[in-house]
């Protein structure tokens, strides 16, 4: 392992500079979500309202979203590296991260949203699962695999908000009956779609309150 290291020394995910995975100034200038927020989604605004222009009108089956960072140009290098690089040790950053910005859910269980099989089987792992996991030992909460894909689906990069939603819907069901509480755990929380089609899994499955989390959003 150490002749691994010295012939390939770990890189900064987002600077990709000699050392840590995730170095200190790049950590501190990831953007950071606090309040004023949308009660329901999340959405950082001027003011704390109950419902945003983003999921007012919307019917969601989650009760409220949250997330740790924005999602910009270097919370996006951080997820491309965790993600598509295959480096699973960022998970526990990335739930060091989200435990900093959010407090713990009052849940029976994490679950988080299933990963795609195909993209599962290239990369070896699921970042959300990891993450949940992650935060489930933080956070003292059991986590659990309950829900999976019905169907495999397009690759939600460059659809519009309203193709994401088509995209998802019903595309994913519990495995088992779900308690009345639960924690969703994603990676990154962009139009909601995703998250709406796993709550609406979750419901269905006998869950009657269901928090989102999130590593970073999209901000419109």
């Amino acid at each position: 392992m150490a002749v691994l290291q010295l012939l390939l020394p770990e890189r900064c995910a987002v600077c990709e500079r000699p050392g840590p995975a995730l170095c200190e100034p790049c950590r501190d200038g990831l953007v950071r979500l606090s309040p004023p927020v949308c009660e329901r989604c999340g959405s950082p605004g001027a003011w704390p309202v109950r419902r945003c222009a983003e999921c007012s009108g919307r019917r969601l089956a989650f009760a409220r979203a949250r997330s740790a960072i924005v999602y910009d140009g270097q919370a996006r290098a951080l997820v491309r590296s965790w993600k598509e690089h295959g480096r699973r040790g960022l998970a526990a950053q990335a739930a060091e991260l989200v435990a900093e910005a959010v407090a713990p859910p009052e849940v029976d269980v994490l679950v988080h949203v299933p990963g795609d099989p195909e993209r599962a089987l290239e990369r070896g792992d699921v970042p959300p699962r990891a993450l949940a996991a992650a935060l489930a030992e933080l956070w003292e909460l059991p986590a659990t695999d309950l829900l999976r894909r019905t169907r495999p689906r397009e690759r939600q990069r460059g659809l519009s908000l309203a193709e994401r939603r088509r995209n998802v819907r019903g595309s994913v069901a519990a495995t088992g009956e779900a308690p009345r509480r639960v924690c969703l755990v994603d990676d990154v929380y962009t139009s909601g779609a995703t998250a709406d089609a796993c709550a609406s899994g979750l419901r269905r499955a006998g869950a009657r309150h269901v928090e989102v989390i999130s590593l970073a959003r999209a901000v419109r």
